[in-house]
């Protein structure tokens, strides 16, 4: 199965990254800009001609990773961020019918973690978590070795629940940086790797409030593994312990004995993740 050449999409507000995937690789990696405030059927030309970019007679299917509410099961994207003319598009058929192979449609958090478990530090685990830690709180779930995605695609939106005075994405994101302490995130990461002490204290904050999320994680779910991505991971080195040392709070020591945190290492995972929606959805079958 894993033999199949599939063509991974990973659709931002803004832009678009697809490759083939084929044997664990990205063969013909190729990124383009979106119209974002075009017609729904102008965008849709731009995807199409995205993906004849990388198209051919050997691909087996597409996956696509969009970052809104999807219609998992019809493949229908609903209000897109940062695209307003997408507030409902039939992705699904409309790609179907024009490549003629199986399209797949989910979110990106989601195919963050199908991506983590096909290609990347989630092989080895069959209950596992996706954290993606960027502009929002974004997470992915897959239990018993399945991407479980709920009945509405909302499975796992642990950023929405209600946390201290706003809701735990607000403080587990990159809104913590610019929202609470006026200055985004980047900036307080290179001044973090200048030993500058302000913005070391401020990633402790924010570890602290991400460990009380993932104890969040832990009583809903206690899976083996949470694995962060998103552009905030990459601070990890400088929230890793404060975080930790909200994790250890959990009461149930047994299963923080056993739970294994990690940061993504791929660096193209988001296509990746998009391209495993097609083995998510096929193997076993």
């Amino acid at each position: 199965m894993l033999d199949k050449t599939i063509i991974g999409v990973d659709m931002g507000g803004t832009n678009i990254g697809l490759g083939k995937v084929e044997k664990n690789q990205i063969d013909k990696f190729m990124s383009f800009d979106i119209s974002a405030q075009a017609t729904k059927e102008k965008i849709l030309e731009e995807i199409i001609n995205a993906i004849n970019s990388v198209f051919d007679e050997g691909v087996a299917g597409i996956g696509i990773g969009v970052p809104s509410l999807v219609d998992v099961e019809k493949g229908v994207v609903y209000n897109m961020q940062n695209i307003p003319s997408w507030d409902k598009v039939y992705l699904k058929d409309i790609l179907e019918e024009h490549f003629g192979i199986p399209i797949y449609v989910n979110n990106d958090a989601n195919c963050f973690t199908v991506g983590e478990k096909y290609f990347g530090k989630g092989k080895k685990f069959s209950n596992l978590v996706g954290l993606t830690l960027g502009t929002g709180l974004g997470a992915g779930l897959i239990i018993n070795n399945r991407l479980y995605s709920g009945v509405n695609c909302g499975a796992g939106e642990f950023g929405s629940i209600p946390y201290k005075d706003k809701i735990i994405e607000y403080y587990c994101s990159g809104q913590f940086f610019e929202k609470v302490h006026g200055i985004k995130g980047q900036i307080f990461f290179e001044k973090a790797k200048n030993t500058d002490t302000n913005a070391l204290e401020i990633f402790g904050e924010f570890g602290y409030h991400l460990g009380n999320a993932i104890q969040t994680i832990l009583f809903s779910l206690d899976p083996e593994a949470i694995i962060l991505g998103g552009s905030v991971s990459r601070a990890y080195p400088y929230f890793r312990n404060s975080m930790w040392a909200s994790v250890n709070k959990f009461p149930y020591k047994h299963s923080l004995k056993n739970l294994v945190i990690e940061v993504t290492t791929e660096p193209n995972i988001s296509v990746l993740g998009a391209a495993a929606l097609y083995y998510e959805n096929n193997i076993n079958k």
